[in-house]
C-alpha cells in the first residue's frame, strides 16, 4: 500500500538505512550501476556528503508511515536532468519506487527529465514506464554491481502529457 508514502529532504538519521538497504547482493546486482564497494562505509559518507551540499540535486527520503523505506533523487548530467532512485529490496514490489519517482517529478519543474536502467531490470524498466517515461536511446557502462560492461536503456519524460498523470 502506497497511500502512506511521502517524501522530505533527507536527514543525517537517514543514512544508516540507506546504507543498510545497500548491503543487499541483489539490489546491487539489480540496480548495476551502485557503488564499487557497497560495504565501504567511508566512502557512502562521502558521497552523500558530497551530493548534500551540491545545490543542484535533489534528493528525497522516501518513507512509509515512519519506516525509511529509500530514497529518489534528481541531479544534472550535463545540460540534462536525470533521477535515480533506490528502494529497501525487502520493500519491493508494492508500488513504492513508482510512487515516490511520480512524487518527486511533481515537484521538478523542468522537463524532459532523463533516467538510465540496465536492460534486463524489468522492474526499473517497469516503473519508469508507469510515470510516462519512454526509450529515446541505448548506452552501456561499467557496473560495479556486475563487475562488467552492462547495456542500458536511456529513457525520457517528454516535455507534454506525462507529467498530467495521476499516480
Amino acid at each position: 500500500m502506497t497511500s502512506e508514502l511521502r517524501l522530505r529532504p533527507v536527514r543525517d538519521d537517514d543514512l544508516p538505512a540507506f546504507f543498510a538497504h545497500q548491503q543487499d547482493v541483489e539490489a546491487n546486482w539489480m540496480a548495476a550501476f551502485g557503488p564499487a564497494d557497497p560495504a565501504d562505509r567511508s566512502a557512502f559518507d562521502a558521497h552523500w556528503a558530497r551530493i548534500r551540499a551540491d545545490p543542484r540535486i535533489v534528493n528525497r527520503t522516501v518513507l512509509v508511515g515512519d519506516e525509511v523505506v529509500g530514497y529518489v533523487a534528481a541531479f544534472p548530467v550535463d545540460d540534462r536532468t536525470e533521477v535515480s532512485y533506490w528502494i529497501d529490496p525487502r520493500r519491493w514490489g508494492r508500488g513504492h519506487a513508482t510512487a515516490a519517482l511520480a512524487a518527486l517529478l511533481r515537484e521538478l519543474p523542468q522537463r524532459p527529465v532523463r533516467a538510465r536502467a540496465a536492460k534486463d531490470n524489468r522492474a526499473s524498466l517497469a516503473v519508469l514506464r508507469k510515470c510516462g517515461f519512454v526509450v529515446v536511446g541505448e548506452d552501456s557502462g561499467y557496473a560495479a554491481g556486475r563487475g562488467r560492461q552492462v547495456q542500458e536503456w536511456v529513457l525520457e519524460l517528454p516535455a507534454h502529457g506525462a507529467d498530467q498523470r495521476d499516480h
